[in-house]
């Protein structure tokens, strides 16, 4: 009987750390900080593909899991912030970009040049691949606006502005679908390269590992 109630208790500890381990990786995954990668080149040159992150997502409060709403409040997102989000087409699909606008400002592009209430926008991680200039009547990518962003909405671009898909083409973002800000790089390579050859070994980026992310 003393044997059996020895592996009891020895598969009881087991089971207990590993509801623990689990409970405390959802706690911080819901609450804190989670993984993601970089599957397409809106961001470039500022986040590869293949590029691999955390996201805070203390940072812009506490919120009720599934639903969005902020529990306690810390700080809003602000222009510059590089924010991962629900993508409002899709809401199963996250999306990684960067605020332009927050609530109360007005946002217009004239020629690829963003501006702010009325002034230039200082970008200096705004990349533009392409001299060609499009009108409003063809499409938003170069001329777009004037637009107010309302109340508890942020206007969000990629830094790659020729070849992203941004809220010039689909809208604002609820800041109730922001799930938190980029802030380091921890890990990066080719996913193009086949899983576990030599290329995929050999394309492992490590200048870029553990990088700050602005």
């Amino acid at each position: 009987m003393s044997n059996i109630g020895k592996k009891k208790s020895v598969f009881r500890e087991y089971f207990e750390a590993i509801c623990i381990a689990i409970l405390l990786a959802l706690f911080i995954r819901t609450f804190i900080v989670q993984a993601f990668k970089i599957p397409s080149g809106s961001m470039l040159p500022t986040l590869l593909i293949g590029d691999h992150l955390l996201v805070n997502k203390f940072i812009y409060g506490i919120r009720i899991p599934f639903s969005g709403e902020v529990l306690i409040p810390i700080v809003d997102p602000s222009k510059g912030d590089i924010i991962v989000f629900k993508f409002p087409k899709d809401r199963s699909v996250d999306y990684i970009k960067r605020v332009v606008g927050t609530p109360g400002d007005t946002i217009e592009i004239k020629n690829k040049t963003v501006f702010v209430n009325g002034i230039a926008a200082n970008e200096p991680h705004a990349h533009i691949s392409s001299p060609v200039i499009l009108d409003a009547q063809r499409s938003p990518r170069d001329n777009f606006g004037p637009i107010l962003v309302p109340e508890r909405r942020i206007f969000v671009m990629g830094d790659n502005r020729d070849n992203s898909y941004d809220s010039r083409f689909w809208g604002f973002v609820d800041q109730k679908d922001v799930l938190g800000k980029a802030f380091i790089l921890y890990w990066s390579w080719d996913i193009d390269k086949a899983l576990f050859s030599v290329d995929r070994l050999k394309s492992i980026r490590w200048g870029r590992v553990a990088n700050l992310i602005d």
